[in-house]
């Protein structure tokens, strides 16, 4: 299960002559910022496990609440970056951001990959989603299958982090995401159809990610 009732969802990409400096800026400062604000538990990195991924990373923030991650606390990063948060997220690419209450979480822990499926649907259709998330949590070797639903107001307030971007795409209202120990127990074109039964518009974005980074606040168990 996740941690928590909300998270933080981010699918970027990097100019790749910036790749090493991401990577010091996001384990060393940013993640443990972003860990440290209040009723954040958990942050996870992940990159694309291969070349029909797009983009390359993907975040996820796991915290107690939606109040949490649309918040004073947060935002108060988002209003003050670092001089190095500026400079990364400039060369950002592809970035899509959301805000999002978790719906329906199942499974016993992390897993060493994620499936992530972005779509658009009706909010009724929330009971038929939640179906499907139930299947997929049953899979062989899938340790994890989430529901999200994005604030979609909350997801598009500009801060000074983002106010001068480019890059950002619109959120999805509803995204999937399925953990396990392998891509091939993701079954993301079979769970991509599932969705579209249960009423989810396509086209359906989906990709597979294997993890590269945890950040957890002190005492909170992986």
């Amino acid at each position: 299960m996740l941690a928590g009732e909300a998270v933080v969802a981010i699918w970027n990409g990097i100019a790749p002559e910036l790749r090493g400096r991401f990577y010091d800026w996001h384990n060393n400062e940013h993640m443990p910022e972003r860990v440290g604000i209040p009723g954040f538990r958990r942050g996870r990195r992940m990159a694309a496990a291969g070349s029909g991924t797009a983009p390359e990373f993907f975040t996820l923030y796991e915290a107690d609440s939606l109040p949490v991650v649309t918040g004073v606390d947060y935002a108060a990063r988002l209003n003050d970056p670092t001089p190095a948060t500026r400079a990364i997220t400039a060369e950002f690419r592809t970035t899509t951001r959301a805000l999002a209450a978790v719906v329906e979480s199942r499974g016993p822990g992390m897993g060493g990959v994620m499936g992530t499926l972005r779509f658009d649907a009706e909010s009724w259709l929330a009971p038929e989603l939640r179906t499907v998330v139930r299947s997929a949590a049953t899979l062989p070797r899938v340790t994890g299958a989430h529901l999200c639903r994005t604030d979609l107001a909350a997801s598009g307030v500009r801060t000074t982090e983002t106010r001068d971007r480019a890059d950002l795409d619109v959120p999805p209202a509803w995204f999937v995401l399925v953990e396990a120990s392998d891509p091939e127990a993701l079954a993301l074109a079979d769970l991509a159809a599932m969705l579209v039964r249960a009423g989810a518009r396509v086209p359906i974005v989906s990709g597979c990610y294997r993890l590269e980074y945890v950040r957890s606040k002190m005492g909170f168990a992986v």
